[in-house]
C-alpha cells in the first residue's frame, strides 16, 4: 500500500507524481514476463527432454539396421513425436526474434535430446547421419535449431548407437550392418569410426560464452570411449570368437 505524507497537524499533503515511478513499473512488468517466460522455456525443454528419451528407448528395440519398423513400434514413435511437437508449439511465442537467444541456455537441453532422438531413429531406418537441414526441418516453425544444440546431439547419439551394436551383437553374433549403394557390406562399427573422424576434424576454440566450447572436450572424451567399447566389443566376436571351435563352452573350475 503506498504511503502519503502528512503535514505536522495531521492533514495530508498533496504529493507530486514521480516521474521515475512509471519507468520502473514498466520496468518491473517486463521483468515479470521476462521471468514468465524462462519458466515456460524451462519446463517444455523437461517435457521434451522426457518424452525423446523414452522415444529413443523405443527406438532402441529395433534390432536390424535399414528395415521398416513394426507397426506398433511406430504408433508408440508416432505418439512421443506428437508429445514433443506440442511442447515446441506452446513456447514458439515465447522464443521470437531475440528471445531465440535469450533463452538458449534453457532450451538447449530439450533441443539436443530430440536431436538425439530424431538422429538414432534416422540412423537405425537409413544407416545414414541425419542433417542440420533435416533436423530443422522436424521442428515447428520459427524454432530455431542452431549448429552448436546439433553437434551436441549428435555426440549423445553415439552413446545410444553403442549400446545398439553391442546389444545386437551380444544377441545376434552379429556386427550390425547392411549393404550400401556400392553394393559391399557397411556395418556399423565403419559408421561409428567414420563419424569419430569427422568430429575430430572440428576446431573449436576455447570460449566461455560459447555453449559448444563448453562442453566439447568432455561430449568427445565420452564419444571416443563410446567407439572404443564398440571396436573391443567386435573385436571380441571376430577374432577371439574364431580361435574357438564352434560349441566350445568353458572348462570346469573342478579340473
Amino acid at each position: 500500500m503506498s504511503s502519503s505524507k502528512r503535514s505536522y497537524d495531521g492533514s495530508t499533503k498533496e504529493s507530486k507524481l514521480n516521474m521515475f515511478i512509471p519507468m520502473f513499473e514498466k520496468f518491473r512488468d517486463d521483468l515479470d514476463k521476462h521471468h514468465d517466460r524462462r519458466e515456460r522455456v524451462i519446463k517444455a525443454s523437461r517435457d521434451i527432454t522426457a518424452a525423446s528419451k523414452k522415444m529413443f528407448n523405443t527406438t532402441n528395440r529395433v534390432r536390424e539396421l535399414s528395415t521398416d519398423y513394426p507397426p506398433k513400434l511406430l504408433s508408440e514413435i508416432s505418439e512421443k513425436e506428437v508429445i514433443i511437437r506440442q511442447q515446441f508449439e506452446s513456447i514458439r511465442p515465447d522464443l521470437q526474434g531475440i528471445n531465440s537467444w535469450r533463452y538458449q541456455p534453457q532450451i538447449s537441453p530439450g533441443l539436443q535430446e530430440f536431436v538425439e532422438a530424431i538422429s538414432l531413429q534416422h540412423y537405425l531406418r537409413t544407416q545414414t547421419i541425419i542433417s542440420l537441414e533435416e533436423s530443422s526441418k522436424q521442428l515447428p516453425s520459427g524454432i530455431e535449431l542452431s549448429g552448436e544444440d546439433f553437434l551436441l546431439g549428435l555426440f549423445d547419439v553415439v552413446g545410444e548407437l553403442m549400446r545398439f551394436a553391442i546389444t545386437t551383437m551380444a544377441t545376434t553374433a552379429k556386427i550390425p550392418g547392411a549393404i550400401n549403394k556400392e553394393g559391399s557390406k557397411q556395418d556399423i562399427l565403419m559408421d561409428l569410426r567414420t563419424l569419430r573422424a569427422h568430429f575430430e576434424e572440428l576446431c573449436v576454440p576455447p570460449c566461455r560464452s560459447n555453449w559448444l566450447a563448453q562442453n566439447f572436450d568432455k561430449k568427445m572424451e565420452v564419444m571416443r570411449q563410446c567407439v572404443q567399447k564398440v571396436e573391443h566389443a567386435a573385436y571380441g566376436k571376430i577374432v577371439r570368437g574364431q580361435e574357438r571351435p564352434l560349441g566350445w563352452v568353458p572348462p570346469s573350475s573342478d579340473e
